[in-house]
């Protein structure tokens, strides 16, 4: 399911298909979900392309023919897509749009509008449907017959002349071979995984969960969920519809940004702390711009507080509490007073720290999550979360913005994984507190360790603790630097765990971050502390003597692997 960083090979076949029958030789076509963010990405394209790309770009919208035979249930999923079709030049400006934004498809989505588009249900909007010749074509519909009108055959009224009928009858007997696996497929995804009456109680319980009201199971079919009464994110007043649901992670960020953008005057961002790669362009690249505190540290906030007290100002101020992947935790107490005293929103990311473990909402102005990660914890769906502060002064201002700015581009099936992936939340969180917490001191204690970074053994734990709470632990990432390079590769090679970069999964991964993050930029990182060699290490739901043992034996490889020069090295 994770696509911003390559396109999913679902996405990419569809692509190729909405090339063929709408674009030009040597295009290729970016999808997204709604004409309005298909302009978006346009629009960044044009900003950046050079000249001679420019008259290759394109955007084909793609809806619903509701002239064909469809049933009540397919229009109210209104499935859309907008294509963005460019040159191949241009790929670089629709993949960095694509990756900054997470304005994406899912997966999910690309697989069912192929097959509609296959079908041809999925048009362009501006052509006017031949009536007649939908009625006569000898092509069969394959959609599933569970979205069709009732007396229909193949998708086709049961007003079609019965010439017509023999003829389609024929067709399709044809093709019974060919579609049986399509509409067995769709039935399954649609019928057993995604009841569409359920998918409205499934974003209240994903909001209420978010917002620390539990809501259980929604498999019922019950018209609504009880009106949310409390929370515990410490703020009475807090209500469901104050938290936003988005496709992914970054997405929320993007969006926030843009909401606040369109909620105050045009002035520059700040980005504190080392950062999610993608939030800093987010910053960098829509909008006025941004200022960067890259070590997130005490001085950082002295040198910031300088400047405003010589008279800079700033749209918002965005951060990771903790922060990815040093796990340091800035001063959120002093930087709510600096923002009141020099009017300046503040945005908290708690991705890593989770809603679970910490409360920072009601330092916060907004609060974004993604909840690809431990939150779903599954690794087969993605999501994100933004969540308004309603004590905030800007909370008027930002409400009416998010109204205005967002759409609900979260597909159906997605919400629904999302939900029952996130009903246990609460309880794996506890475990893999403790299992992290297990690790961080089997490592700190080994004399081959240099750093062990994790919020309850870093200096900022402090800072951490003032937001930790009550009972709750210190999450589940943490990072390790060895004295030598080659420790840091012989214990990487020997863990026998799942090597990847996401985190948050139910499942123990480790990565070398600043190696695949920052490849190309790994001076830049190193100015702020972050070691080339750094491993990190996401702790999922395993035994917790297992986990241990796994560590231990990656360690002892370590001890024994010979020095540069020695054994032939």
């Amino acid at each position: 399911m994770a696509y911003r960083f390559f396109i999913h090979k679902s996405i990419g076949a569809f692509a190729e298909d909405i090339v063929a029958r709408h674009g030009q030789a040597g295009q290729k076509a970016m999808l997204f979900p709604s004409p309005r963010v298909a302009r978006r990405c346009l629009d960044f394209i044009r900003s950046r392309a050079p000249s001679d790309l420019l008259s290759g770009l394109s955007v084909v919208d793609l809806s619903l023919d509701t002239a064909r035979a469809v049933s009540p249930m397919l229009s109210q999923l209104s499935p859309t897509i907008s294509a963005v079709l460019y040159p191949d030049g241009a790929r670089v400006f629709a993949k960095e749009y694509w990756q900054h934004t997470g304005d994406g498809i899912s997966s999910r989505r690309a697989e069912f509008c192929h097959s509609l588009f296959k079908d041809m249900l999925l048009v362009p909007r501006t052509s006017t449907p031949d009536v007649k010749t939908c009625a006569t074509s000898t092509r069969p519909l394959r959609g599933p017959k569970r979205y069709q009108r009732p007396g229909s055959v193949d998708g086709i009224t049961a007003a079609t002349p019965k010439s017509n009928h023999a003829q389609l009858s024929s067709s399709a007997s044809d093709a019974a071979t060919e579609s049986q696996e399509s509409n067995r497929f769709l039935e399954e995804r649609f019928g057993r995984n995604l009841d569409l009456s359920l998918v409205e109680r499934a974003r209240s319980a994903i909001r209420r969960r978010i917002a620390g009201a539990v809501a259980g199971e929604v498999d019922s079919v019950d018209e609504q969920l009880p009106a949310m009464s409390t929370n515990s994110r410490g703020l009475h007043n807090l209500q469901e519809h104050d938290v936003y649901l988005f496709p992914t992670g970054m997405n929320a960020i993007f969006n926030a940004h843009k909401a606040l953008l369109a909620a105050r005057p045009q002035m520059k961002s700040i980005n504190f702390g080392f950062p999610y790669v993608d939030t800093l362009k987010i910053l960098q690249k829509f909008g006025p711009g941004c200022v960067f505190y890259g070590n997130g540290s005490d001085k950082d906030l002295d040198d910031l507080e300088k400047s405003l007290r010589s008279g800079e100002r700033f749209l918002s101020f965005f951060c990771e509490f903790p922060g990815n992947p040093l796990l340091k935790c800035p001063d959120l107490a002093r930087i709510r007073k600096l923002a009141d005293e020099f009017d300046f929103a503040v945005v908290v990311d708690e991705t890593i720290g989770t809603f679970a473990n910490i409360n920072v909402l009601p330092v916060a102005d907004i609060v974004v999550s993604s909840l690809t990660k431990i939150f779903s914890g599954d690794s087969n769906v993605m999501g994100g979360s933004a969540i308004l502060n309603p004590n905030s002064r800007y909370y008027d201002a930002l409400k009416t913005a998010m109204d205005l700015e967002v759409e609900d581009t979260y597909w159906p099936e997605d919400v629904v994984f999302m939900e029952r992936n996130s009903r246990d939340f609460a309880s794996r969180v506890e475990r893999i507190n403790g299992n992290a917490e297990a690790i961080s001191s089997i490592l700190q204690d080994h004399p081959m360790v240099k750093y062990v970074y994790y919020p309850k053994c870093n200096p900022s734990r402090p800072n951490y603790d003032a937001f930790r709470i009550p009972g709750a632990g210190y999450g589940g990432l943490l990072s390790v630097v060895f004295n030598e390079k080659r420790q840091a590769q012989a214990f990487y090679d020997a863990m026998d765990i799942a090597k990847g970069p996401s985190l948050g999964t139910n499942f123990t991964l480790c990565s070398p971050y600043v190696l695949l993050a920052h490849y190309q930029e790994l001076p830049w990182a190193a100015q702020f502390g972050v070691d080339p060699w750094l491993v990190r290490v996401s702790v999922g739901l395993e035994e917790t003597s297992e986990l241990v043992a796994t560590f231990k034996r990656a360690l002892e490889a370590a001890e024994n692997t010979p020095a540069d020069g020695q054994n032939g090295r």
